[in-house]
This record gives structure tokens, sequence and C-alpha cells, in this order.
């Protein structure tokens, strides 16, 4: 595969489906603890963040011209995996309070606004209808495992250790995700090697 603008490898394929995997892993791991680090927040902040996310959305929408290009697609990833572990920092280190929230919140809403255009960058760039299949198995297949996962752990935490406080639950979970999140960055500079690289070698073959 190779980027449209300037002729030279792009992605590397497998190491990009499993970078995809365990960005869906992550979700899967994550998403029940979203509500609880959300409560302290009021019903108006989550509309307030709906608006800036559909001006967000809208901004990078107005700059797909300049954004459709791999070497943008990655500096884009990384930022959003940045911000991400960001959050999982705060979640470590300070108490679950509405600051912290608001924080987290906030840093999901800039995650989201980048969304659509990383799906749609994402299919220009890997045309493959083979490699697209692959991609979307690995991406419900990380989804499920995650959501398995967080399923036991908080399981686990119950019954065998028998902590039922859902703020030290979600703390708790914090440290896998921790690795997990490490591990998706460093899949990610794998995948864009030909970009932060030039003699990265070339991507394999779908």
């Amino acid at each position: 595969m190779r980027d449209n603008d300037t002729d030279t490898p792009a992605i590397t394929l497998n190491w990009f489906i499993g970078y995809k995997f365990f960005n869906s892993l992550f979700l899967g791991v994550s998403i029940g603890s979203v509500f609880v680090l959300y409560t302290p927040l009021s019903p108006a902040i989550f509309s307030a963040g709906g608006i800036g996310l559909a001006i967000g959305t809208l901004m990078v929408a107005t700059q797909y011209h300049r954004l459709f290009n791999t070497r943008s697609f990655f500096i884009l990833s990384l930022s959003v995996e940045c911000v991400i572990l960001l959050g999982i920092m705060g979640v470590l280190i300070f108490p679950v309070d509405t600051t912290l929230a608001l924080f987290i919140y906030i840093g999901y809403q800039f995650t989201f606004a980048l969304g659509s255009y990383l799906v749609r960058c994402e299919t220009l760039l890997i045309v493959e209808e083979k490699a697209l299949t692959h991609l979307d198995i690995a991406k419900q297949s990380g989804y499920l495992v995650g959501m398995g996962a967080a399923w036991g752990f908080y399981e686990g935490l119950h019954r065998v250790y028998g902590v039922t406080d859902k703020v030290i639950q979600v703390q708790a979970i914090h440290w896998p995700l921790l690795a997990i999140e490490a591990g998706i960055i460093l899949l990610l500079f794998m995948a864009f090697k030909s970009v932060w690289h030039p003699s990265g070698g070339a991507p394999s073959e779908s």
C-alpha cells in the first residue's frame, strides 16, 4: 500500500491491524469505566460538550483537503493516543472528582472530533478489500475480547478480593489500560515506520 500523494510506502498492514486490534481492545476494557468517571459531571456539561464536538468535527471536515495523507493520519492518530494516555495517568494519579472528570471528558471529545476523519482516511489509505476485511475483523475481535476481559476483571475484584467500590474498581482497571495504551502507541509507530523513519522498509502486502 502506498500514499497517493508521495508514492512511497505508507502503512505496514500487519502492524496496523495489530494496532487496531489493541485499540478496540482498549475500548472494550475501558467503556464501562467511563460511566463511573463521568458521575461528578452535570447534564449541562454533556450538552455543552455535544455542541463543542459538533463544531470540532465541522472544523476538521473543512481541512480534509490538507489532512488526507499518511503523515497527517499518523500525527493525528498519535495525538489521540497521547490524549488518552494523559487521561489514564490522570485517573491513576489524581482523585476522581469533577476536575478529573472534566479533563477526561474534554479529552474524549477531542478524540471523537477526529473520529470521522480517522475512519475515512483509514479507508482511503487501505483500499484492498481483503485488507479491510482483516482490519474490521481485528476491530470487532478486540472489542469483544476487551469487554470480556473487563467483565472478568471486575468480577475478580468483587468475588476474589471483595472490592465493591466502583471508583476503586475503575482506578484498578486503569493499570492494565496503561499497559495496553503503551502497546498501542508502540504498534502505531511500527505501523507508520515509513513516515517517521524513511528507511523503515516497505509494508507487508495483503
